[in-house]
């Protein structure tokens, strides 16, 4: 893919909004990290590489309030979905891709008890649909190893495990499942409002998970959530395996394998 990157139209610039396809909702981790950037910019490329007419909120958007809630502000929490239930009130938004499990999970199963009600779809979800309808085609990747890593907010909270393996299965990588995986992942140490706190007692959690990554002997450990994807990444450094395996999100493994791009 090329380097070259132009910035999605925002909402608040499109005439009709109502009438697009669905709202990407970037979360707060692409937008303040770098590293997770990538992964929206990877996201954004996708959509318009498979003619899907979206938009972002850019500045309107604010923090689905997850990090709150989870650490026991109930009422941050709650001002912070008010106010992004009102925007998307004003821009008629029915339909929300994310790729960050964590705003999936709060969008679509906290915000309709404070009244909004959206069809709310992960990244993966969406991904494996375009590639069933024909709008997305990948070109085959080099045969080497991978292994998924299951978010919580993804599998165990949604139930969401055969999505992402269904898209990796379309691309010729060589898959090989983690002994805990699926609804018995194991969790990166991110969730709770963990990914903001130091372990002081006991063992790293996200070294834990690397070591059992590096068990399986796979290249590239692949992940659907920008909270798994940095905790893995630290968690390899840690153990000294961060030069022998590399940490990708879905997005980043579709976007590199569009054909014809």
């Amino acid at each position: 893919m090329t380097d070259d990157f132009t910035p999605p139209p925002e909402m608040r610039s499109v005439d009709h909004p109502e009438r697009l396809e669905l709202l990407y909702w970037v979360g707060c981790a692409s937008a303040a990290d770098e590293r997770a950037g990538a992964i929206a910019r990877c996201m954004v490329r996708i959509l318009r590489h498979a003619g899907v007419r979206f938009a972002v909120l850019g500045a309107e958007e604010r923090c689905t309030g997850d990090p709150a809630r989870r650490t026991g502000n109930e009422l941050q929490f709650d001002e912070l979905a008010r106010a992004n239930i009102a925007t998307l009130g004003r821009y008629g938004v029915k339909r929300i891709v994310t790729h960050c499990p964590h705003c999936f999970h709060t969008l679509r199963n906290e915000y309709p008890g404070l009244g909004g009600n959206y069809e709310v779809i992960h990244h993966s979800e969406f991904l494996r649909g375009l590639l069933r309808s024909g709008r997305l085609e990948l070109a085959a990747a080099l045969p080497e190893s991978l292994t998924f890593h299951d978010p919580c907010y993804l599998s165990r909270h949604n139930g969401i495990s055969d999505a992402p393996r269904d898209v990796l299965d379309r691309t010729g990588l060589v898959r090989i499942e983690m002994k805990r995986s699926r609804t018995r992942s194991f969790c990166c140490g991110a969730g709770g409002g963990h990914a903001f706190f130091d372990e002081r007692t006991g063992g790293q959690i996200n070294q834990n998970r690397a070591r059992e990554v590096v068990a399986t002997g796979a290249h590239t450990a692949c992940t659907a959530c920008p909270f798994c994807r940095s905790m893995l990444e630290d968690g390899l450094r840690g153990i000294g395996a961060a030069e022998t395996v590399r940490v990708r999100d879905l997005a980043e493994i579709v976007d590199e394998l569009l054909a014809g791009a």
